[in-house]
């Protein structure tokens, strides 16, 4: 969600900020600004609504040479989207950044302002700014910062940087948060997401929740870690830097979502190869050795729907329980966890709040944790005791698609490693072929694109869309749904093809759309359950394999074949509803990368 980054070193500040700051942009914001160490050593703020290019512009009339800077992308929660809301809040001697949210800040806010203290903003950010400047009379600031702390409830993370010392202190709980050096360059670097420090520091370190990192100049080590009680602390991880940095330039693809829908097929075929025979192995195998009695799975919005295919993986193959919830209710519903029980924890960022919640309730209770994520170093990265990265690479498109396909390929693989046959070379060889397969059927599908196209166009302005599907279908039928209100902003659901008798038919006209998910399993049941809509006037976009009654009752056909794909069967056709979702956003000229009101990573409950 919201975007930090900071930098103290002999290099220009404001210039790496404003660049870590960029290299964010995908994860959603609605305002950005920095705050640096001018060369009269006071603290100076810029900061604009919109896009970071607004930001820049504001920049150029400004003498930005400094050696201590930080910066911030803010996702509007408390406060509207205006340029005094925007972060980073300065009082006094102070300028912070935060993400997340504050759950006891009116309170705290009443308090404040009845010793006299003034708000400039509508944020819970500036509440905590404004505590930690009232305790500065009796503490110094790294008091002052652990004190106010222990005061707040909700989950954050916390920036400052301070005129008088040249100092620059952060802390967090349930939210992300890494920092680095860059011994060469002697230099140190923070942000909400390591993509931010690749170039800018060559050792990176992942606080635990309430180690306190200082950063100053006057320090050989550059940084230091302190827990609660201001001691020195040693609870953090530190690994060298070994990604690089991808600008992940769009090339002859008008927008990132296209361009990574794109990319599946030859991600489809990596998958394999770094199970079976790179450095996955040693992943997969520990995986293997887990003996579940029932999975719990857990995750939010598109991962979400990834983890009902794996769920019907889980079942269908290993015949192994599994019990799904959002990570949005997970922990709320007092969840039964009993021995032998296996939590699985699926999320693109590996930072998304609500997944992190349910991960951590599991860990608390002694239940074993697995994840599927693509952030390796993640906060469920490094808080699961198993872990299956989904090789998805850099994802810029706020709206997912590349991820939704490894994930449920990733948990594929997972119910191989839990099966008799894993190990068997020749089973191993089968599934590699079914992935292959997979890969030149959506191959296939991409060339056909201008079918898909052209249907859109006829569509994209009705008043509503129902996305249907039966059995292992369903869940890319609430997928599908998913992806067109994200994108272009209409209506749509995902149902269960049967469950439209049962209310939502009574919404079906001539101006509504329904998108039909047939397969070859329940074909016959599924083309009855579409007679239903277009017995009352709705369009029908039938997606399936050649079949007579189908292509008579669609108004629109798009032609399958499933020949051979048995169990990855939805994610061939997850393509195709990624494609018309798109084409159909983009005949509407909606900011496709970048909807509004979203964020990439969900940093908030």
């Amino acid at each position: 969600m919201c975007g930090i980054v900071g930098h103290l070193g002999p290099s220009n500040s404001v210039d790496i900020v404003l660049e870590g700051l960029r290299r964010l942009e995908y994860r959603g914001y609605d305002s950005a600004g920095i705050t640096f160490l001018n060369n009269d050593g006071q603290l100076e703020t810029v900061k604009k609504t919109g896009k970071i290019e607004n930001l820049a512009g504001e920049l150029k009339n400004v003498n930005t040479e400094s050696m201590a800077s930080i910066g911030h992308t803010r996702w509007a929660t408390h406060g509207g989207v205006t340029d005094l809301n925007s972060h980073p809040h300065s009082y006094g001697h102070l300028s912070m950044v935060h993400n997340g949210i504050i759950e006891n800040a009116d309170d705290l806010r009443d308090e404040l302002i009845k010793n006299g203290f003034e708000f400039k903003s509508e944020t819970d950010s500036e509440v905590f700014l404004i505590l930690v400047y009232s305790l500065l009379e009796k503490l110094s600031l790294k008091e002052a910062i652990l004190k106010a702390f222990k005061m707040v409830d909700g989950n954050s993370a916390f920036v400052f940087i301070n005129e008088k010392s040249r100092e620059i202190f952060a802390i967090k709980r349930a939210a992300p948060l890494v920092c680095g050096t860059h011994a060469t360059n002697s230099q140190a670097v923070l942000s909400s997401d390591p993509y931010a420090l690749i170039g800018a520091a060559d050792r990176i370190y992942f606080p635990e929740d309430g180690v306190l990192c200082h950063l100053s100049a006057s320090n050989k080590e550059l940084i230091s870690f302190y827990d609660l009680d201001g001691n020195p602390s040693s609870d953090y991880k530190s690994q060298s830097q070994e990604m690089e940095y991808d600008p992940s330039d769009k090339g002859d693809y008008e927008h990132y979502m296209l361009k990574e829908i794109y990319e599946q097929p030859g991600l489809m075929r990596s998958l394999c190869q770094f199970y079976f025979d790179g450095d996955g192995k040693k992943l997969l195998k520990e995986a293997s050795e887990l003996k579940p009695e029932r999975f719990h799975i857990s995750a939010c919005g598109t991962a979400f729907y990834a983890g009902l295919l794996v769920r019907d993986y889980l079942e269908g193959i290993n015949r192994i329980p599994c019990v799904y919830e959002l990570g949005s209710e997970f922990r709320y519903r007092n969840p039964i966890l009993k021995k032998g029980d296996v939590s699985l924890f699926i999320s693109q960022s590996g930072e998304t709040a609500d997944t992190l919640a349910s991960q951590g309730e599991c860990k608390e209770k002694g239940v074993p944790t697995v994840s599927l994520v693509n952030v390796e170093g993640s906060s469920l990265f490094r808080g699961c005791d198993y872990n299956l990265l989904i090789r998805a690479g850099v994802e810029i498109g706020v709206a997912s698609t590349k991820a939704f396909t490894q994930m449920a390929l990733t948990g594929r693989l997972l119910s191989h490693a839990l099966s008799p046959d894993y190990g068997d070379t020749d089973k191993e060889k089968i599934l590699v072929d079914k992935f292959s397969l997979l890969a030149e059927r959506v191959d296939d599908v991409l060339h056909r694109v201008d079918v898909i196209k052209k249907i859109a166009e006829e569509i994209y302005n009705k008043k509503g869309y129902f996305f249907t599907g039966r059995g292992q279908y369903y869940p890319v039928a609430l997928e599908g749904a998913l992806k067109l209100k994200e994108i272009a902003y209409v209506h749509a659901e995902g149902y269960a093809a049967g469950e439209l008798k049962h209310g939502p038919i009574a919404l079906i006209d001539e101006e509504m759309v329904n998108i039909a998910v047939v397969g070859p399993e329940l074909k016959d049941k599924t083309i009855s359950n579409i007679q239903e809509i277009k017995a009352r006037k709705g369009i029908i976009v039938g997606i399936g394999p050649k079949d007579r009654s189908l292509e008579k009752i669609s108004d629109f056909f798009i032609e399958l074949n499933f020949d051979g794909l048995d169990e990855l069967s939805p994610i061939y056709v997850n393509v195709v509803n990624q494609l018309l979702s798109y084409y159909m956003a983009k005949f509407k000229g909606t900011d496709i990368d970048k909807p509004r009101n979203l964020a990439k990573s969900v940093t908030v409950e």
